[in-house]
């Protein structure tokens, strides 16, 4: 669980309080999410410099990917598709790369997703021993032609959560999609909890969503049949679902990371209602930059301020049950 640890200066970092996760210290609970602008060596240095509370890499593969045909990523006001096929440098780049973003003094969390199990603990092993804070593992990305996400496969979810355990005694966390059944998130949470996992990553784009552009007549991005994971303000209820749920059904034993359609001050804070105790931003961080992550951080304080709230600690998990006709809906 996190704890505030209140301090000035921490190793030549100035600021107000540090967040303890598992013994890593985080200056912001609010960070990048594992997907754009993460990739190369330049971005995670602009993730370094930024107000983001950790530097979370792109998912490595075992070998370098080009990923998927262009164009594989398009935007609009309500989000994101994309069908980026994980395009990154490698896990031997990345082991190359982490000890070089230790001087920013925040945690550096590594994403990994293996083809085979066998590739998943080499680059557990290898990432690890670079000195990776946190090892978040994607059993979730929906973009791979022929290759099915391992997380909706419960049997082999356990199996690969309970041989990567045993490799490492890093901070293990696993990013999952969106589960829509009760039953689905019930089995997870079992798995998650037998494995000793120390965070769960909700939600991953929701995949094989199309957005169509009507006056072309064509679907905005090409790999797939123009098939992709969508994200941004599509997917924000259905990871709030996610978030509230995995959050009751884990007993708060194992911390949430919420992700999905967080753009402002206000939508960090549902996450933060709902039960999430860290959060990421993907989509509003590829348009909008690093300078995002001090804008949310600030709109945030505000809010909390207006609400009289003296931390977020104290609003984390206190989402209320309706009761009566407050919205005028009737029944």
């Amino acid at each position: 669980m996190l704890t505030v640890i209140l301090k000035k200066e921490v190793e030549g970092v100035f600021v107000d309080q540090f967040y303890s996760f598992n013994s890593v210290l985080f200056p912001s609970r609010i960070m990048n999410a594992s997907g754009p602008l993460c990739t190369w060596e330049q971005e995670l240095n602009a993730l370094g410099e930024s107000a983001s509370g950790a530097i979370v890499l792109k998912t490595t593969t075992f070998e370098p990917r080009a990923g998927n045909d262009r164009p594989k990523y398009f935007e609009n006001e309500w989000g994101s598709i994309n069908s980026n096929g994980l395009e990154n440098l490698g896990y031997k780049k990345y082991c190359e790369l982490i000890p070089k973003l230790k001087r920013f003094n925040k945690p550096v969390i590594s994403s990994l997703s293996g083809f085979s199990l066998e590739e998943f603990t080499t680059m557990v092993g290898a990432l690890d021993q670079a000195g990776a804070d946190i090892l978040e593992i994607n059993l979730s990305c929906p973009n791979i032609a022929g290759k099915p996400q391992v997380a909706y496969d419960f049997e082999m979810s356990e199996k690969y959560l309970h041989t990567i355990r045993s490799t490492t005694e890093k901070p293990l966390w696993v990013k999952l999609p969106p589960y829509f059944e009760t039953i689905h998130r019930q089995e997870m949470a079992r798995i998650l909890l037998k494995n000793e996992v120390n965070g769960v990553t909700l939600i991953n784009s929701l995949g094989n969503a199309l957005i169509v552009d009507p006056e072309k007549e064509q679907a905005v991005i090409k790999p797939k049949q123009g098939l992709g994971g969508v994200g941004g303000k599509y997917v924000k209820p259905v990871a709030l679902g996610n978030v509230f749920t995995f959050s009751q059904e884990l007993e708060n034993k194992i911390p949430v990371i919420g992700v999905g359609g967080i753009y402002t001050g206000m939508d960090a804070f549902e996450f933060f209602l709902c039960g999430a105790q860290l959060v990421q931003i993907g989509t509003a961080y590829k348009s909008q930059g690093p300078g995002i992550f001090a804008r949310v951080q600030g709109e945030l304080n505000e809010l909390l301020q207006r609400k009289n709230y003296a931390r977020i600690e104290d609003a984390i998990g206190k989402l209320k049950v309706v009761e009566g006709e407050e919205y005028g809906f009737g029944a």
